[in-house]
């Protein structure tokens, strides 16, 4: 596996079109986004250049490809307000693994340690995020790198009918 990650210094056009095809994509959306209700699970979003150019202004963006192939996007925040803890030099982290054949192939774990660095290297020691109650797979992840449960924010999302928690983890580095 031929992992390659580049932050990203100038967002295109194929870029947008990408993340707004990952950000509609049905497999996708329950894990990526808060939703209230059914309506805003099926709503579309549409990504423009002008707001993927907005979140420089407070996001240290980062591409993951696979093979030459753009399979994913991470992301860092320094302090956002949406911390559960509001531990100054906190970053909170957020992933997505948009094209399928970078899931369960430990693109997440490579993915993360390299976010992890890049954190370090901006000489923050603690990251909080927040992963939804129904996705497993991502919590067994974030447990396995040494992830500790902190709160859990109950009634945050919906999905299958029904709201579900969102799950705050920590990690010192």
């Amino acid at each position: 596996m031929k992992l390659n990650i580049q932050k990203l210094e100038k967002p295109t056009q194929e870029l947008v079109k990408k993340l707004e095809h990952w950000e509609n994509d049905p497999d996708l959306i329950p894990y990526t986004r808060v939703h209230r209700n059914k309506e805003e699970l099926e709503a579309y979003h549409t990504v423009t250049l002008e707001g993927l150019s907005d979140r420089f202004y407070n996001h240290d963006i980062y591409l993951i490809y696979l093979e030459d192939k753009l399979i994913g996007e991470m992301n860092f925040m320094i302090d956002p307000p949406h911390l559960h803890k509001k531990v100054p030099g906190t970053a909170w982290i957020g992933i997505t693994i948009g094209e399928p054949e970078g899931r369960g192939k430990g693109v997440g774990v490579e993915a993360i340690r390299y976010l992890e660095e890049q954190i370090k290297s901006a000489g923050l020691n603690r990251i909080e995020l927040g992963v939804f109650e129904f996705n497993e797979r991502a919590r067994k992840l974030y447990s396995k790198m040494g992830y500790k449960e902190i709160a859990r924010l109950a009634d945050f999302t919906f999905w299958k009918d029904q709201m579900w928690a969102d799950i705050r983890m920590e990690k010192i580095l």
